[in-house]
């Protein structure tokens, strides 16, 4: 089911923020507001989302969210807005709340066949060195709730790992450490049509830097993009099941992308990003274009599931 958004409807494009992709969250916010604008929904504005976000909605029917990381991708905008009774776009709070904390998304994916690579997970006060005897090196870092590779780094050994873990929690006080492996680096948006969800193409990455970081993911140049994926009927007919099926188990709604890494042909889920970026260089809108959805279409396709996250 979609919803049929007037074109007269006062939308607030939400963007901006006060997480440390703020930055990014303009750049798509701009993009996804010039796209409303074309389509005829003259009275879309932006709302840079600050404290005194509440009051300045007051005047808005839908909200389209091009937030990224805390307070807009992790559940707390998703909950004002429903205590505001604005329907918004993109998955709900719980929703938002489980895919932004990459632990309790693997949890959740965990109860199905998808698989997903070996890790632990560390509270504030654990020790990295004791929790992670039994993974096998080379490890990433990750803050268990940030996007866009922030205070992530990769380490090959012990004495590499507490620093790095120092550095994930300046971000986090909970970080994840994954065993590194190599491989295939692709991402697969997933869509709703009539409520249903369905996989875009694949985008394969082949970043010039170790693996995909900041600089790889927000700098032109930085990452050869193959779209579709070079990957075998069946290998690519397994990805796209398991973002359908990470998408479904995690309640997502309206738009997401799933991040993978398909190492030893293994299709290991890596996260999914409930609000993933509409900048130049973002990987949704190419993935979208490349099966016949054009930016405008991508940015009304997800405007319709604004209502529809509960």
């Amino acid at each position: 089911m979609s919803n049929i958004i007037s074109k007269d409807a006062k939308i607030a494009v939400l963007c901006g923020g006060m997480s440390s992709e703020r930055e990014v969250s303009l750049r798509s916010g701009k993009n996804v507001l010039h796209a409303l604008l074309r389509l005829g929904y003259k009275n879309s504005q932006i709302v840079d989302v600050s404290e005194t976000v509440s009051n300045d909605l007051k005047n808005f029917e839908y909200a389209y969210n091009t937030l990224h990381g805390k307070y807009g991708e992790d559940g707390c905008i998703q909950g004002l807005l429903e205590i505001l009774k604005i329907p918004y776009t993109g998955c709900g709070v719980m929703s938002s709340s489980v895919c932004m904390n990459k632990e309790y998304t693997k949890k959740l994916m965990s109860t199905t066949d998808i698989p997903l690579i070996t890790s632990v997970f560390l509270l504030k006060n654990d020790d990295p060195i004791k929790k992670t005897l039994d993974l096998h090196y080379p490890l990433m870092v990750k803050p268990v709730s940030e996007g866009s590779s922030f205070g992530m780094s990769k380490v090959n050994s012990p004495n590499e790992l507490v620093d790095a873990v120092e550095n994930a929690r300046k971000y986090n006080s909970e970080v994840l450490i994954e065993e590194y492996l190599t491989g295939i680096s692709a991402t697969v948006g997933v869509l709703e049509k009539n409520g249903e969800p369905f996989a875009t193409e694949i985008l394969e990455l082949r970043p010039k830097n170790e693996w995909y970081d900041y600089e790889a993911k927000y700098t032109k140049g930085m990452t050869e993009f193959i779209l579709p994926a070079e990957l075998s009927d069946e290998m690519t007919k397994k990805v796209k099941e398991n973002a359908v099926k990470a998408f479904k188990v995690c309640n997502c709604s309206g738009v997401s992308r799933i991040d993978f890494l398909i190492a030893d042909n293994v299709p290991y889920v890596l996260e999914i990003n409930t609000n993933p970026g509409m900048t130049d260089t973002s990987d949704l809108p190419a993935q979208a274009l490349a099966g016949g959805i054009t930016y405008d279409m991508l940015v009304e396709m997800v405007l319709e599931s604004a209502g529809l996250n509960k």
